[in-house]
């Protein structure tokens, strides 16, 4: 049991077809290089608490959000993000407990993009705890599976290459808010 919903948290971050997942994750990251990759961990980490808690309310039913609204909100949160990592030019510690405010809430938003098909899933189980701990942490994994490759590109990009890594930044961040953009128009037009 605990195999299965660890195999869906991770399934879910990396499902090609929830591509708006892996492109917050990215542009979260974009920013950083891999002598960064313990705060892109702590970052990540709490853009999951949010995703975990907000999931775990709807699971319990203790929230309920309108979907729609949700999924115009997930396409505002990689726009703001990828403005962030362009316009932003805050710091130090500063900019990082904000880093770390913005990914938990934004993780908040993103995991009530998923958690009605997480009840339907968990709809026929006794036991919600384990099976919903089981799901973030595959959630993280993807995540940290994301970061990894994101990084890697990063280094290949800068130390390879031998390109500016603001140059990475913008790229990562142009195309993301154009995705993001794109997303945001379709959802308002159904």
């Amino acid at each position: 049991m605990f195999g299965i919903y660890l195999q869906l948290g991770f399934d879910h971050i990396l499902d090609l077809n929830a591509y708006d997942h892996i492109l917050f994750v990215m542009t979260l990251c974009a920013i950083y290089v891999l002598a960064d990759w313990k705060k892109v961990l702590w970052l990540v980490t709490a853009f999951t608490v949010g995703h975990s808690l907000t999931l775990a309310l709807s699971v319990f039913s203790l929230v309920s959000i309108p979907a729609s609204l949700i999924e115009k909100l997930i396409p505002i949160t990689i726009m703001v993000t990828a403005l962030s990592n362009v316009f932003w030019k805050a710091e130090g510690n500063n900019r990082m407990r904000w880093l770390y405010i913005m990914a938990g809430f934004f993780g908040l938003i993103h995991g009530l993009g998923f958690s009605n098909y997480l009840k339907a899933l968990l709809g026929g189980e006794e036991d919600l705890l384990l099976p919903l701990f089981a799901f973030n942490l595959g959630v993280e994994g993807g995540q940290i599976l994301i970061v990894a490759m994101a990084m890697a590109l990063n280094f290949v990009w800068t130390r390879w290459l031998g390109l500016k890594n603001y140059i990475w930044i913008r790229i990562i961040s142009f195309l993301a808010f154009w995705v993001a953009f794109y997303l945001l128009k379709k959802k308002k037009k159904n």
